[in-house]
């Protein structure tokens, strides 16, 4: 468990594998967003299927394909890939943060279809936020390459021992120089200011139709030396990412993948428990479910009468536990229980979201 990244080997995606909308959408734990574009990028769960890579076991990355940036690159235009690391994690790695003779290592897999140097940095949120610029060499074009940086510790960094953000990694395929600084200050640590997240970096990649942007094995690890990544099973991964995002989706036309207990009911009211599979980050996540904005009648009771859904809130919830809701509807039974299930329906969900 060296390694603080949670999802490195992009294996998870909960979301989906595809879209081009910004935040968390694809990849879990990655936060992928553009401003000032022309056309909006791709984001995907994308396979890996040769190269260094591949060769070093991985079969997933996370891969941007920019839109077409018809006006150029204007100084606020960026595309950044962002993960957040809880404070306590970091509090408690072992890593003597405060003496620069205590170390971690960050390491990645990147891939470019231009041939180019992108930037990135290390930020903390706690205390004095404080920033950590970094390049990685100039990449050959459509070559897996793997990166490491090495950075010290300092007396200006502060780790709250709680469940909040403590550590942001942001690499960017571009940034404007509305966000940046020239490279004088590059690998030192540095007050954390809006145009501290990277270095000064060219625009090639930004203006270049479809260019494509591969990400995969991203580990942050104490110590000054990069080891070899830290490969996690899909089963061991994905728990981790439901402590932070967790979507519940009904396997077939035909089974109850809901099991929501109720033990009360008027005739517009179900109450009941839905319990987690992990303990999430936060006592409240957000609660979301299919057809959310609207009327939903893609849930029903035990005995196969539709429920018709108006909306679905939550009367408290317990992170350890699961969510007690309150399905406000129609056609519910007077003084009955229920176990609320997806109603012969591929795309019924209930999804949490305690996202840093």
């Amino acid at each position: 468990n060296r390694n603080l990244i949670i999802n490195g080997a992009m294996q998870v995606a909960q979301r989906g594998t595809s879209s081009t909308a910004n935040s968390y959408s694809t990849v879990d734990r990655f936060r992928v967003d553009d401003g000032g574009h022309d056309e909006a990028s791709t984001k995907e769960q994308a396979a890996v299927t040769s190269g260094g890579a591949y060769d070093s076991g991985f079969r997933k990355c996370l891969k941007i394909t920019n839109g077409d940036q018809t006006n150029g690159a204007g100084a606020s235009d960026y595309i950044q890939i962002l993960t957040k690391i809880e404070a306590q994690d970091v509090a408690s790695s072992g890593w003597k943060y405060t003496s620069t003779s205590s170390f971690i290592t960050v390491s990645f897999w990147i891939k470019s279809s231009v041939a180019q140097a992108f930037s990135g940095s290390i930020r903390t949120v706690d205390g004095t936020a404080q920033s950590f610029k970094f390049d990685t060499p100039s990449l050959t074009a459509d070559t897996w390459t793997r990166v490491t940086k090495t950075i010290p510790g300092n007396s200006n960094l502060t780790f709250d021992n709680n469940n909040d953000r403590g550590l942001e990694l942001y690499l960017f395929p571009f940034i404007g120089t509305t966000y940046t600084t020239a490279n004088s200050n590059s690998e030192t640590w540095v007050t954390a200011a809006g145009d501290t997240y990277a270095n000064n970096m060219t625009s090639t990649w930004w203006t270049t139709d479809n260019a494509t942007f591969e990400l995969t094995g991203v580990q942050i690890e104490v110590g000054s030396v990069a080891t070899d990544f830290e490969h996690r099973s899909y089963a061991d991964e994905l728990r981790r990412c439901q402590r932070y995002y967790a979507k519940y989706s009904s396997i077939g036309s035909n089974y109850a993948q809901f099991l929501v207990t109720s033990g009360y009911s008027t005739d517009t009211d179900s109450r009941g428990m839905f319990n987690f599979v992990v303990e999430m980050r936060v006592a409240n996540p957000s609660f979301t479910y299919s057809g959310s904005s609207g009327n939903v009648t893609d849930f029903v009771d035990l005995g196969g009468k539709a429920i018709n859904l108006f909306s679905i809130s939550d009367a408290g919830t317990g992170k350890n536990t699961g969510i007690r809701c309150i399905f406000s509807g129609s056609n519910t039974s007077n003084g009955f229980s229920h176990v609320i299930r997806a109603n012969n329906t591929a795309n019924a969900f209930f999804a949490f979201d305690a996202e840093l």
